[in-house]
């Protein structure tokens, strides 16, 4: 099958600064792209590609003054088949783990692993290893979570989530996580696109999605919290520790998100440039982060 990407998202800048931006689709999925990747800037400037320390592919350039619109429009290939699930994928003991999984397993911004691990061993210590035990993790999550665009709060971490039961994608993601690590199970925050690809149409605007991986028998899975059941044409950009390594965009001063839209539908015909419109002011639960310095 065939999945159309966009995106137009305007920023506000207050004066000239740096932006990094985690824009393009993950250089794992280039080899699926049907059309160009390619994050266009207005005004134009000059920017930058690199990948960052987990792989990701980021952009950065130096934004004007004023209103900056980043957009772009791209088509891929993708296999048609629902998020697969590892049920007899073993959990690997810690001291066997490759080196760059270990980090998976650490305290981060937004999941407080170790202020987790109690209840995550009294909710999950009785679990057979491997991918029951995250299963089992997903359910509870899933169930003790409210989702709601209005519970969208930028500082919220997992340790929030467990008091206040109610969030946006990330939080459902960030409490599994942080509970994955707790007991033991390397996860990483991932994001990207997840259309309403062969289910019924969910109303409300189009966001880019949160999910996240785990490593279980020698590779990583994806799991999903917040849905809780394999879902067809996730499209992945970014993986991280949680949400702070893989922000849209990072401006190194103060800018407010003005306009935003996303699509991800499948392609039946002839593929056309989705009409992306950016008059329309939208509420985003995908983390922008602004730092003043």
């Amino acid at each position: 099958m065939r999945i159309q990407l966009g995106y137009t998202i305007e920023l506000d800048v207050s004066a000239p600064m740096a932006v990094v931006a985690v824009l393009n689709v993950h250089p794992s999925r280039v080899k699926d792209l049907l059309a160009p990747d390619e994050v266009q800037i207005s005004p134009r400037v000059q920017s930058e590609s690199y990948l960052d320390a987990f792989g990701n592919r980021c952009l950065r350039f130096r934004a004007p003054q004023g209103v900056v619109r980043l957009s772009n429009s791209t088509l891929i290939q993708d296999s048609g088949d629902p998020d697969p699930i590892p049920w007899n994928a073993p959990q690997i003991p810690i001291e066997q783990l490759p080196p760059e999984a270990v980090q998976f397993l650490l305290a981060s911004r937004y999941c407080e692993v170790d202020q987790l691990s109690g209840l995550a061993w009294s909710l999950f210590g009785q679990t057979p290893p491997g991918w029951p035990r995250v299963q089992a993790i997903l359910n509870w999550v899933h169930n003790e979570v409210t989702f709601g665009y209005q519970f969208a709060r930028s500082t919220k971490t997992a340790l929030d989530v467990t008091v206040e039961k109610r969030g946006v994608c990330r939080d459902f993601q960030h409490l599994a996580i942080t509970l994955c690590r707790a007991m033991h199970v390397p996860a990483r925050y991932a994001t990207g696109y997840l259309g309403d690809i062969r289910i019924p149409p969910v109303p409300g605007p189009m966001d880019f999605s949160a999910w996240f991986e785990v490593y279980l028998g020698g590779r990583w899975w994806t799991c999903d919290a917040r849905h809780n059941t394999p879902r067809i044409g996730r499209v992945l950009m970014a993986t991280g520790r949680d949400a702070a390594d893989v922000a849209i965009t990072t401006s190194f001063g103060l800018s407010w998100l003005k306009n935003f839209e996303v699509v991800s539908y499948e392609v039946t015909g002839d593929p056309v440039a989705h009409p992306l419109t950016s008059g329309q002011s939208c509420a985003s639960e995908t983390l922008t982060v602004t730092s003043i310095l």
